[in-house]
């Protein structure tokens, strides 16, 4: 017998006589035999959250720029089509009850399809068509969608229409009116999913898209709309919807896990930030993670103030990917609790297009496919982005020249006619081409496959020379003596082939034996050297012109010109004008890649 209880046994004899010892002792024994209550397990459930990010415009597995089924090395396929089979797959395994899905962002921007649904068949225009990307994802059953930053590139006004369109909220916690600094569009989506013989799980999806909308889309949005951090706006709402009752609070950022942000010191928020928001704000328990255009099967980070562990996924980008966020909980004292929450992800070219989505958007599609296959000119000879990225490709040249073309006559008649236009370009692509013979828009989009316009800024010359040894970091630092990897020479310090720049109308060298910041040589323009106080106008696309990338100077430099046409169908007016794309009409060589002096190629 332990020490303790038979000591309370002795006073008691001690204290009451013998009756009280036997009357305990025969309580005790009737303890000791009485049977243990049996005890419920707890009741507990799973739900599956199911998530996509950046589509881009990818409704099929199809390359419009090749007019044929998209393919790519690592055997990867494309397409809400092949979305919507996934899901349907995930639906009947778990329980249609039991899913929701989201998406993070970047919808309506990246394809010819969008571009065509924007500016040739514009949604926008009176009886004007439901935009394909929502007619796939209202069927498919979409519960919510963030905004992400792409969204905005064809002003409000289409937007809002697509918004629309939609059965499902577009969520933007930190899209709000510029003025009254309220949300512009729903913050959050609060959905009951109901359990069979228990309350219902009340799951939060809160929308968080990128500030850099503030910069990259500066003439639809400033003065109309403001875009706080997303750390900060996280902060704000995840305990207001854990007092709404929320018990799972599932944030879709359209906001890279972590990395560092393309406008510099311009803005005081993060671009990349959904590992921070999942280590500082506590009351997360997973992050839909988009814009970066990587593939994260499962992260964990750990909240600083809580100690539990928010799961981050990215599903590769294109509809290539779809991520599952399991979350298992556990009913207590009548409210669900997150026990656990693992992540993975389904690859859509392990399944084929669903024919619903083949059979309803097929004729949309084929209206671009035609749009896309009209010829505008011809080619005298193959033009290709192969190498682009290291040698001065005519191709690149072609870009330059429009825009020197466009800028010089807006300037016509204004105070700076007279000065040298100069042009900015980047190797978009490595693999776009155009071929001798007939040129199509296809082709032409495929060289320039983003929906940049045009801006005219005022530069000087040592503004410039900044300008180009700030693009020069992209090289690797190679010595003269040292073999040249051509796959590891570029994109020193993760620096993409966007933000690398050509610079038409001077010439200069890229000594890649020097360190960054030392490396433009020879600098000249009309065969002399850089006058430093020369003033230039630059013609430069509004990404670069509102600071995407961080180059010094431009964003702030004044701007003299701007437009709304894309940059891309500037090329197809002007390739249609001229009727024949002869390398003569464009072509120059500018610069070259040499170490200590001596040409690399």
């Amino acid at each position: 017998m332990p020490l303790n209880r038979r000591r309370f046994l002795e006073n008691a004899a001690l204290t009451t006589g013998a009756a009280t010892l036997t009357t305990v002792t025969t309580t005790a024994a009737a303890h000791a035999a009485a049977p243990t209550p049996h005890k419920k397990p707890p009741r507990r459930h799973t739900l599956t959250v199911m998530g996509t990010t950046d589509l881009h415009g990818h409704l099929f597995n199809w390359d419009y720029y090749k007019d044929a089924t998209y393919t790519d090395p690592e055997g990867n396929a494309q397409g809400l089509a092949r979305i919507s089979t996934l899901v349907q797959q995930i639906r009947q395994e778990r329980g249609r009850e039991n899913t929701l899905l989201i998406d993070a962002g970047d919808t309506i921007q990246g394809t010819p399809l969008t571009y065509y649904y924007a500016k040739v068949d514009p949604i926008t225009a009176k009886g004007g068509p439901v935009h394909p990307m929502a007619r796939a994802m209202n069927t498919i059953g979409y519960d919510a969608a963030a905004l992400g930053n792409h969204e905005f590139n064809y002003g409000i006004d289409t937007l809002r229409k697509f918004e629309s369109q939609l059965d499902f909220p577009l969520l933007g916690a930190n899209a709000v009116d510029a003025t009254t600094l309220k949300p512009a569009f729903a913050p959050y989506l609060l959905k009951k999913l109901h359990v069979h013989g228990g309350p219902p799980v009340k799951v939060a999806v809160l929308g968080l898209t990128n500030p850099g909308i503030a910069i990259w889309d500066k003439a639809y949005v400033q003065g109309k709309l403001a875009f706080p951090g997303l750390e900060e706006q996280a902060a704000t709402w995840v305990p207001r919807l854990r007092s709404m009752g929320a018990d799972v609070v599932i944030v879709s950022a359209h906001s890279g896990a972590d990395g560092t942000s393309s406008w510099g010191d311009q803005l005081p928020y993060v671009e990349n930030a959904a590992a921070d928001i999942a280590k500082t704000v506590p009351g997360i328990d997973a992050i839909l993670v988009g814009h970066a255009h990587v593939e994260i099967p499962e992260r964990k980070v750990t909240n600083d103030t809580t100690g539990k562990t928010v799961v981050l996924s990215e599903p590769l980008c294109f509809a290539e990917r779809l991520t599952l966020f399991d979350i298992e909980l556990t009913l207590d004292k009548g409210h669900w609790t997150v026990d656990k929450v693992s992540a993975s992800l389904r690859d859509t070219s392990e399944v084929e297009d669903d024919p619903r989505i083949t059979k309803l958007l097929d004729h949309q599609h084929r209206a671009v496919v035609a749009y896309v296959n009209q010829v505008v000119g011809t080619a005298t000879e193959t033009l290709t982005t192969v190498d682009a990225r290291y040698k001065d490709a005519p191709i690149i040249d072609l870009i330059t020249k429009v825009q020197e073309d466009v800028v010089k006559e807006a300037l016509t008649g204004t105070a700076y006619a007279d000065l040298p236009v100069l042009a900015q370009a980047s190797p978009f692509s490595r693999t776009s081409e155009i071929p001798a013979g007939d040129v199509t828009i296809r082709a032409l989009s495929s060289l320039y496959v983003y929906d940049n316009t045009l801006v005219a800024k005022l530069l000087t010359g040592a503004q410039l020379r900044a300008y180009l040894e700030y693009s020069a970091q992209y090289y690797e630092r190679t010595a003269p003596d040292a073999p040249v990897d051509i796959d590891a020479l570029t994109n020193e310090g993760g620096r993409p082939d966007y933000n690398y720049d050509y610079v038409s109308g001077l010439t200069y060298d890229i000594d890649i034996a020097q360190p960054a910041g030392s490396r433009i040589k020879n600098l000249a323009h009309n065969g002399e050297p850089l006058d430093d106080t020369a003033q230039f106008v630059l013609a430069v696309n509004n990404y670069r012109a509102n600071g995407g990338g961080a180059f010094p100077h431009v964003a702030n430099a004044k701007e003299l010109w701007s437009e709304s046409t894309e940059i891309r169908t500037r090329i197809a007016e002007w390739v249609t004008a001229k009727g024949v794309l002869d390398p003569k009409d464009f072509a120059s060589t500018d610069w070259k890649l040499t170490r200590d002096g001596t040409p690399v190629f």
